[in-house]
C-alpha cells in the first residue's frame, strides 16, 4: 500500500510504501466502537453535582397546616415540587473510566490506520517546521496542501509547533505515544511525517 509524500509547499514529491503490518491489518469496526466508547468515557470529568432535599438550605418547618387552608398539602420548603427544593434524583460526582486490555487498544488503533489508509487519507509530510510560533505559518502550509478538512499531522511537537498549531480548530497535533483510535477516526485526513512513519513500528502487535 502507498502513500504520497509531500513537501511544505504542497508540492508531490512521490510515493512512500506504508508498513504492512500497521496500515494494512484487518478491519475490526466492533472494537474501534468499543476502544472509542473507552477512550470517551475515561475523558469525562464526572465532576456533576447537584442538591438533594436533605442538602438545599431552608427550614424544614411545615409551612402550613395539613388541612383547612384550601391549598395543596405540603411538608417542606425544600420540597422538589418546590422552586429552590432539592433535586429529585440528584448527580452526584463519579467516576466514569474504566479498563480493557491493552492489546484490544492496540489492535483498534491499527484497524483504524488501515481503514484511513485503504480510503486514501493517509499522506506523507517530507518534514514539517515553523520559523515562528505564529498561527499564520501553519495555516499556509495547510493550505499549499489544499485539505479543508479536519486534520491529524502525527510528527514530533516542538515549542513552536505547538503554539503555530494550537488555534486552528481543524487541526490536531499529537506524536506517536499521543495517537489514539480516537483522533485518527475524527480526522478526515491523517499526515504523517517521514520522520514519525519510521517510528511507527512501536505500534505493531
Amino acid at each position: 500500500m502507498e502513500a504520497n509524500i509531500y513537501n511544505i509547499t504542497g508540492e508531490k514529491i512521490g510515493k512512500m510504501n506504508l508498513p504492512e503490518n500497521i496500515f494494512n491489518t484487518k478491519i475490526n469496526v466492533s472494537l474501534m466502537h468499543e476502544v472509542v466508547k473507552w477512550y470517551l468515557a475515561n475523558c469525562r470529568q464526572g465532576t456533576h453535582a447537584a442538591k438533594t432535599r436533605a442538602e438545599v438550605s431552608g427550614s424544614g418547618k411545615k409551612p402550613w397546616r395539613q388541612k383547612g387552608t384550601g391549598r395543596a398539602r405540603a411538608g417542606s420548603i425544600r420540597s422538589p415540587l418546590w422552586r429552590h427544593g432539592g433535586v429529585i434524583f440528584a448527580k452526584k460526582p463519579r467516576e466514569f473510566s474504566y479498563s480493557i486490555p491493552k492489546k484490544k487498544v492496540r489492535i483498534a488503533l491499527l484497524s483504524s490506520l488501515s481503514a484511513k489508509a485503504k480510503e486514501g487519507n493517509v499522506i506523507i509530510l517530507d518534514d514539517i517546521k515553523v520559523e515562528q510560533p505564529k498561527t499564520k505559518e501553519m495555516s499556509a502550509i495547510i493550505k499549499k496542501l489544499k485539505i479543508e478538512n479536519k486534520i491529524l499531522l502525527v510528527c514530533k511537537k516542538d515549542e513552536k509547533l505547538s503554539r503555530a498549531s494550537r488555534n486552528i480548530s481543524t487541526l490536531n497535533v499529537c506524536d506517536i505515544p499521543g495517537l489514539t483510535t480516537y483522533n485518527v477516526l475524527d480526522a478526515d485526513k491523517v499526515i504523517f511525517t517521514k520522520e514519525s512513519l519510521d517510528r511507527c513500528s512501536a505500534l505493531s502487535i
